[in-house]
């Protein structure tokens, strides 16, 4: 049965479109065919950071209003054949989103089209998009960074997730999973942010994993190319992780412990 993911978080800036495309991509590498929908109506960024900005042409507003098809607006993926992607309009309100609207497309996407996974890129905070992608969401990835405001923000979301879902509406609950990204263990030893372990003793959900902050996600994002197809890289290593786990995997958590440095380095400063 097909799954709805949502990727969503309390602040803005945290790596929510860059954790929807990582994983949207990972689960078409392992060979299910999945979608991934930008919900961010009027700052969409998704096609930039998938890099097929050039080929929109129909978006989601469109197809929700009826005036193009799922097959007129979906955007296939250039590195992998299960991928596609269901941009967000620029110039529509977010009030163009309705629930009736939203449903009947991932009610297609599942039952005609035949996707087994739908991730679905919230906005940050709580407004129209946001509730939208929260509401038919059966599990849910909250993403924080190591800052006591994200944390803080994400408490909420989880709130909304657990009262206004669809799930929640028929007595159920939303799968929770937590993601910290921008981690450096580093600046956690010195005191410049929280530790993983404080996030989870404040938020009190199932880590599913730690992305490290590195700049190699900034490169991905300016060469229109997910993290996750980086090869050699700990962020590429990180959501291929994430990925494992949210299909019942067990993989050990890293990019937890400082990097130990030798002595020629501590000399040197490197």
């Amino acid at each position: 049965m097909a799954k709805v993911i949502v990727v969503t978080s309390g602040k803005g800036g945290v790596g929510k479109t860059t954790t929807s495309a990582s994983i949207s991509a990972g689960l078409a590498l392992r060979g299910f065919k999945t979608a991934v929908i930008d919900f961010d109506v009027g700052l969409r960024n998704l096609d930039l950071i998938m890099g097929c900005e050039r080929r929109v042409v129909y978006d989601f507003v469109n197809v929700i209003q009826k005036e193009a098809s799922l097959t007129q607006a979906l955007i296939k993926d250039k590195h992998c054949d299960n991928l596609y992607i269901l941009p967000a309009s620029q110039t529509r309100d977010k009030e163009a989103l309705t629930k009736e609207g939203v449903g009947r497309v991932i009610d297609e996407l599942k039952n005609e089209m035949g996707f087994e996974y739908i991730v679905c890129d919230s906005p940050a905070g709580i407004e129209t998009g946001a509730l939208m992608a929260l509401y038919f969401a059966d599990e849910a990835i909250v993403t924080t960074n190591p800052e006591v405001s994200s944390v803080r923000d994400s408490d909420r979301i989880l709130g909304i997730l657990q009262s206004k879902s669809r799930h929640a509406e028929e007595g159920g609950s939303v799968k929770e999973h937590l993601l910290v990204t921008r981690y450096s263990p580093e600046r956690v030893e010195k005191g410049e942010m929280l530790s993983v372990d404080d996030i989870c003793d404040l938020l009190r959900i199932p880590l599913i994993g730690v992305i490290p902050e590195t700049k190699d996600v900034l490169s991905a994002s300016n060469t229109g190319m997910p993290s996750i197809y980086m090869k050699d890289t700990v962020v590429s290593e990180a959501y291929q992780d994430v990925v494992a786990r949210l299909l019942g995997e067990n993989r050990e958590m890293r990019f937890l412990q400082a990097e130990k440095k030798g002595f020629f380095s501590k000399l040197f400063g490197k």
